[in-house]
């Protein structure tokens, strides 16, 4: 019996995925449950997995977009196993999800290669005389940019006289080039973000904080913490809570523009920008309001385990009030971040350096982290906008009293 294989609902609104990947060739045998193949939808990258055991046919190639619905393939489920012990179906997929960064070889080297199998050149070909060698040295000029008018092709010191650099000219190095269709979810990440540029008054306000507060408390408490919650009391935690509280003491931040309606919230879902095997996910930490230190770093944990596994759902990614985005983890010292839309504001950490700061009239060494707020003019002014970074900056540089309530070891469960 034949069973078609369709396209599953990856998700609430998604009616297209597009087939990334096969993981499986035409005419190999599939158990039950074997991933076959990678669909991207606009919004992550799932595994299709095999529905039953056999002989699998594949009725989309990958690249095609296809509907939610549409039957992608078939299954013989009445083909016996192939003999021969176990099957290789899982090695062939593995295989597959390997070899695409590198077997490609470039046209322009087979082109070379075809060229240099069809030109007949001697040793002399390109060489210059000795003379001219020594001419082509003091002008900084390879060799074999220069067309040689002697026999063979060789190089005379009349070339070498004649030769003229130019900045024009390739170097020694590879001039090769790839070209590869961007996938769903990166073409859908590259429209949301020419949109937010496009459709909201977009502009970023800045401020610096002194880490040193969170740094004493983490070197007073982080190990005691880790050894009785078993995860780490990373910054994450202290900018979650110290945005919770800003967002209380200004809702137009947590709000979103709904064509001619201002929506506002009551609850604080924050999107935290990670990395993951297919570029920038954004999952969401729901109700961060009701979460202590322990429940905000056990969360960024889960799910930056789900996004580094490839795990990661749809509905773990939608639906956040505010977005954190951390491009310090890659060295950045400052930048500009991008509203995730709808949401209206989206706060931009970055490196903490040691920097000197005056301090009570004379100078200090602090690590300083700049931090960026890109806010949606549109309904949020520069009053709101200012007021919420700077409340963030007090929070994180008193956080025993902002943060903690004066009770640093009850705060954290300790």
């Amino acid at each position: 019996m034949a069973l078609e294989m369709k396209v599953p609902s990856p998700g609430e609104s998604i009616t297209e995925v597009e087939i990334a990947q096969w993981l499986v060739e035409d005419g190999d045998y599939v158990e039950k449950d074997q991933a076959v193949a990678e669909v991207d939808s606009d919004k992550a990258t799932l595994e299709l997995p095999a529905e039953a055991s056999g002989i699998i046919t594949l009725k989309a190639e990958e690249g095609d977009a296809v509907a939610v619905g549409e039957v992608v393939c078939l299954i013989d489920t009445d083909a016996p196993k192939p003999g021969g012990g176990e099957d290789k179906s899982e090695a062939k997929a593995e295989e597959k999800r390997e070899e695409k960064a590198g077997k490609e070889e470039p046209k322009e080297k087979e082109k070379e290669k075809e060229f240099k199998e069809s030109s007949k050149e001697t040793y002399a070909t390109g060489s210059p005389s000795p003379a001219a060698k020594k001419i082509l040295d003091e002008k900084g000029i390879e060799a074999k940019s220069v067309k040689g008018s002697g026999k063979d092709g060789r190089v005379t010191k009349e070339d070498a006289v004649q030769a003229k650099a130019s900045m024009g000219t390739p170097g020694p190095g590879k001039r090769g080039e790839s070209r590869k269709k961007m996938s769903m979810l990166r073409r859908k990440v590259a429209q949301r973000l020419v949109s937010a540029k496009n459709e909201t008054a977009m502009l970023t306000t800045f401020n610096e904080v002194d880490m040193s507060p969170i740094f004493a408390l983490r070197k007073k408490y982080k190990e005691e913490f880790k050894e009785k919650h078993g995860v780490s009391l990373g910054f994450m935690s202290f900018f979650t809570l110290a945005v919770v509280r800003a967002l209380d003491m200004y809702p137009d931040v947590n709000s979103m523009v709904d064509e001619d309606h201002q929506i506002k919230y009551d609850f604080k879902d924050i999107s935290i920008a990670v990395s993951g095997p297919k570029g920038l996910m954004v999952p969401v930490i729901r109700n961060a309001e009701n979460l202590s230190f322990r429940g905000v770093e056990e969360e960024v944990k889960r799910l930056a385990i789900r996004a580094r596994d490839g795990e990661i759902t749809v509905d773990e990614m939608t639906g956040g009030t505010f977005t954190i985005t951390n491009g310090g983890v890659f060295g950045s010292m400052l930048s500009t971040p991008i509203i995730n839309p709808p949401q209206s504001a989206i706060l931009g950490m970055h490196n903490i350096v040691e920097r000197p700061v005056a301090v009570d009239g004379h100078v200090e060494i602090r690590p300083i982290m700049y931090v960026a707020l890109s806010y949606d003019h549109r309904i949020i002014d520069g009053k709101e906008s200012v007021g919420f970074l700077v409340a963030i900056k007090e929070a994180l540089e008193n956080p025993e009293e902002l943060l903690m309530d004066n009770a640093v070891k009850r705060t954290l469960e300790l």
